[in-house]
């Protein structure tokens, strides 16, 4: 079968397509002929991580497609099955294996396109408000990158499941806007206006109960001024950095800030099986009215791979990238 994987780490430009055999199911997995799979920042996090050592692997941890073999027991994922969801890599590919406990179960209503663009972004999102946020009813919420993958489906999930005052951040008024669309009250151009300053004339100096934060370094002082007394900062990115010089830490106890950091990929078999299920009980009703969507930028064919990442890394997105691998 087609795959894609990389020749070393590095930029796009290591992306190469391979042919290797087609992955065989252990017990409790499902083997996927893939029809569609997401392009992901952790794809390009790995893409480039120098500690990689060959073989390398084949990249992609989000996909949608049907079931060609249940080693599973599970009687509902018969041959034929509609499902998307995440695997431990292969997503790139014409054959992937997929924990059946993590599977679920795509509604004939929701196309292959709409289904890759759903799992990764809407676990992250529901994970990093509700298991870590704790977000509750009516709360403010401070959500960065409002126009990504998870930004959108964040803000979808905080006004339908939480009916929470949402605000975002966001490069360009067309992504502001595309925000405000999705339910979000209030919009920030991070690069025309000081969030922190609007932070406080929007909330009337009292901050926000939940920040969720892709962004990391440069945002530092801006969300310990933005976030309220008892406030919870869930750090889920580093797009600008690692490193925070001369920090006071004297802020995060006078507001008894809890402050955590999470990435889903790296969780385990179980974690990510309890998230799925969960997620499916609290946010399948929400799908299946349309009041949540997957929202779906564009898609590439799968020999486009490299232009989609870097289609990606150029922040030109507003949702999900998408590569198309079968009919």
């Amino acid at each position: 079968m087609r795959a894609i994987s990389i020749k070393h780490p590095g930029s796009a430009e290591v992306l190469e397509e391979i042919n290797v055999p087609v992955p065989v199911p252990q017990k409790g997995e499902l083997l996927i002929k893939v029809h569609t799979a997401a392009v992901n920042r952790t794809d390009i996090m790995r893409r480039e991580n120098q500690e990689l050592q060959p073989p390398y692997p084949i990249l992609g941890v989000e996909v949608a497609g049907e079931v060609i073999e249940n080693a599973s027991g599970r009687s509902e994922f018969s041959k034929g099955t509609r499902v998307y969801g995440l695997v431990n890599l292969g997503g790139y590919a014409e054959y992937a294996v997929m924990p059946a406990d993590r599977a679920i179960l795509l509604p004939e209503s929701v196309d292959y396109i709409a289904a890759a663009g759903i799992a990764e972004v809407f676990l992250t999102a529901y994970q990093t408000l509700y298991w870590l946020g704790n977000l509750q009813k009516e709360e403010t919420v401070l959500i960065h990158a409002g126009a990504s993958g998870v930004g959108t489906s964040a803000i979808q999930l905080a006004k339908q499941l939480s009916q929470a005052k949402v605000i975002v951040t966001a490069g360009s008024e067309e992504k502001l806007a595309f925000c405000k669309e999705l339910g979000a009250d209030e919009g920030i151009n991070y690069k025309t206006q000081d969030f922190a300053k609007e932070i406080q004339r929007i909330t009337e100096g009292q901050g926000v109960d939940v920040i969720l934060d892709f962004v990391g370094a440069s945002y530092w002082e801006k969300n310990l001024a933005s976030i309220a007394v008892d406030g919870r900062w869930i750090l889920i990115g580093l797009l600008s950095g690692t490193i925070v010089e001369k920090v006071d830490i004297s802020l995060l106890l006078q507001k008894r800030i809890q402050l955590i950091g999470t990435l889903l990929t790296p969780r385990s078999d179980e974690y990510k099986a309890n998230l799925t299920q969960e997620f499916m009980r609290e946010v399948d009703p929400y799908f299946e009215s349309n009041k949540v969507r997957p929202i779906i930028d564009r898609t590439f064919p799968f020999e486009k791979a490299k232009e989609a990442q870097e289609y990606m890394e150029a922040n030109k997105n507003i949702g999900k990238i998408i590569l198309t691998i079968s009919e």
